[in-house]
């Protein structure tokens, strides 16, 4: 198995801005690298970590043990954190982290299907108690428009027409593997020859579908903004530009006013009315370091947002 890396580690911890007799929560458990720092700095506090994987949760709850007892693990999806939070008598924290690359254990069984690298058959589905629409449905029974529509707005694949063309004429189609045949057969040589693996857009494109993640991810920021104390943080680690899109949208709705808006071209700094501000208005990138030891943040950026 691939050695996890965390992504952006020391800055996001920085910039949690830890309070050792505080309340934070992990919205992504994973292999639980994030959420052992964030542990290690709790005395009196309290570190919530929420993953709807079974394997996540056996794993994370094993490593976290090892360093202290503070720590809850809230099985289910992190578009449900208030009332997940409530559930435990919690309606305020000091710090909240999305961490949203793709690290969990899941990602590595070959039957849950999320990789072009194992052959498995084409599930995809990160919570399999309560999501039936799995990436096999949509390749083998949407439209040509709908599938379409899926590769170029969730993975922006150019070539989105002839793959969708092939994996019409190819049905059924029930496998990883079947599935990465069809699309290297669909695109042009030179496309092959690069590095990274011509497959990586159309399963992330089905991943997102599968999933809901960006309309997910939109809710859940949401309730964590009505979440935090004063001084609290977000702190947001994306990979894509859709969640780029996102997290940039309602960072903004939320520390832009109009004024600021109108203004924003002025010389001088207009102080928002707004009940939070950015620490940065560029999201921060892994440095060339970073990305020489660990590839998987190449593409990384770091978001921060704190409640006045």
């Amino acid at each position: 198995m691939e050695k996890h890396i965390p992504v952006l580690l020391k800055e996001s911890i920085d910039y949690l801005n830890i309070n050792e007799n505080g309340t934070y929560v992990d919205c992504t458990l994973g292999r639980a690298g994030h959420s052992s720092e964030i542990l290690k700095r709790l005395s009196k506090g309290k570190l919530f970590s929420i993953d709807q994987d079974e394997t996540a949760i056996n794993e994370g709850t094993e490593k976290l043990k090892q360093i202290s007892d503070n720590f809850k693990i809230l099985e289910g999806n992190f578009v449900n954190i208030s009332a997940m939070l409530a559930m435990q008598g919690v309606f305020k924290v000091d710090g909240i982290l999305y961490d949203l690359g793709v690290s969990s254990p899941q990602f590595d069984v070959a039957e849950r299907g999320f990789s072009y690298r194992f052959d498995g058959p084409l599930d995809m589905r990160m919570d399999r108690t309560n999501n039936n629409l799995t990436a096999h449905e949509i390749v083998n029974n949407y439209s040509q428009d709908e599938l379409e529509q899926i590769l170029w707005n969730y993975g922006d694949e150019k070539f989105a027409r002839s793959i969708v063309k092939n994996i019409i004429a190819s049905r059924p189609i029930n496998t990883t593997f079947e599935l990465v045949a069809v699309i290297k057969k669909s695109l042009p040589a030179k496309i092959l020859k690069q590095q990274k693996h011509p497959a990586k857009k159309t399963f992330q494109a089905l991943r997102i579908r599968v999933n809901n993640e960006m309309e997910t991810l939109e809710s859940s920021l949401e309730q964590s903004l009505n979440l935090l104390n004063s001084k609290g943080r977000i702190v947001v680690i994306t990979f894509h530009s859709l969640e780029e899109k996102v997290v940039k949208n309602i960072f903004k709705k939320y520390t832009l006013d109009e004024q600021q808006f109108y203004l924003s071209n002025l010389p001088y700094e207009v102080e928002s009315s707004k009940d939070f501000k950015l620490l940065f208005k560029k999201p921060l990138k892994p440095t060339n370091t970073e990305i020489e030891n660990n590839n998987r943040s190449h593409s990384a950026k770091l978001w921060v947002i704190e409640k006045k």
